[in-house]
């Protein structure tokens, strides 16, 4: 046999009691590095059931809490964003002003620190909403970040018995990006532009040293073609860098569309014994130099998108705005939806 196609005996021993003994998770998150300064970054939303997602606008000037109790962490939002929610009690995507992208993903290898109630807490349904009240860059955020402003307190997600198991990722309008995690109880941040891809379990080092030995194959030889994490981790890193750097932002978009599609699980498909390997239920794309926010449903026949430059981001004017998408994501629009979104309370994050 071709010894590109064997993998190393010290890497297998390594890497795949972890790949079989914890169950895949779910999601893909890719950004693209294109021409003129292009960057795009997509992601897709894998789960086994609706995740209850709407498309929220926040201006600036927001009084934030941490909602981990009576010392949470408070702060007031320095930028205006455009997020999607999950189960309306959380921030699981979304982009600000700046042009500062933050996703939410799976990773049941996390490990957050205990928690004891006496310094700053966040809840980690309001994690990735901090980063964008608060930081316009991702050398910003990490320079905050690994100072530890606050600790990160989880809970069980929204109807089922277990804790949320997540893992952050930052990307900017520079090309930018960060993948951010907490193993064995410590935070651990990889930051460089050259971490253009993340999905899920296994942790981040060993996601890296799998996609080494399918860089050794080459792409144009063979890809792993499973909804696993890790095979989506490879199909996304060689896609994301294969496809042309196009000067036309249109032919740019389209081909990280087709390469977050490329990566998603067909809908209907699930894994009955590892149930967090699911269906993709819906996709953003977010369009960092001109601003613009894509959203495309599984169920529904066409994409449309928020163009932040038509939105009042003000403290003094600007106000929480909602889009209502349906159970399932099935409510269609077409084109820049921003007159389509509503007035509305702003959802209160999960926490203690």
């Amino acid at each position: 046999m071709d010894r590109r196609f064997v993998l190393p005996l010290a890497l297998a021993a390594v890497l795949l009691p972890t790949l079989s003994s914890r169950p895949a998770a779910a999601c893909t998150r890719l950004v693209y590095l294109g021409a003129g300064n292009d960057v795009i970054t997509a992601r897709s939303m894998d789960w086994k059931n609706d995740v209850a997602t709407n498309l929220w606008i926040f201006p600036r000037g927001m009084q934030r809490s941490g909602q981990a109790g009576p010392n949470s962490i408070t702060w007031t939002s320095k930028y205006g964003s455009v997020i999607a929610t999950g189960y309306e009690v959380s921030t699981t995507d979304g982009m600000n002003e700046a042009g500062l992208m933050a996703n939410v993903l799976w990773l049941v290898e996390s490990e957050y620190p205990v928690y004891n109630g006496r310094g700053p807490g966040l809840s980690i349904a309001a994690w990735a909403q901090y980063a964008l009240d608060n930081y316009g860059s991702v050398k910003e955020a990490v320079e905050a970040l690994r100072k530890e402003p606050f600790t990160l307190v989880t809970d069980k997600v929204p109807g089922e018995d277990r804790l949320a198991t997540l893992h952050l990722s930052l990307s900017d309008a520079s090309g930018d990006s960060a993948i951010i995690e907490y193993i064995g109880g410590k935070q651990v941040i990889h930051h460089g532009r050259q971490y253009q891809v993340m999905t899920n379990s296994p942790v981040f080092d060993q996601q890296l040293a799998l996609n080494a030995y399918w860089k050794q194959i080459g792409g144009t030889v063979m890809l792993p073609g499973t909804n696993r994490a890790s095979d989506r981790f490879a199909r996304a890193s060689f896609h994301v860098n294969a496809i042309p750097k196009s000067e036309d932002p249109v032919k740019a978009l389209a081909s990280v569309f087709s390469v977050i599609r490329n990566a998603s699980v067909p809908f209907g498909i699930n894994t009955p014994e590892e149930p967090n390997i699911s269906s993709t239920r819906w996709r953003t794309v977010a369009d960092h130099k001109r601003r613009l926010y894509f959203f495309e449903s599984a169920l529904t026949p066409n994409t449309f998108w928020v163009d932040l430059k038509d939105v009042d981001f003000s403290k003094e004017t600007g106000k929480v705005l909602r889009l209502d998408l349906g159970p399932d994501q099935r409510n269609v629009f077409a084109g820049n939806a921003v007159k389509d979104f509503r007035p509305a309370e702003p959802f209160e994050f999960l926490g203690l």
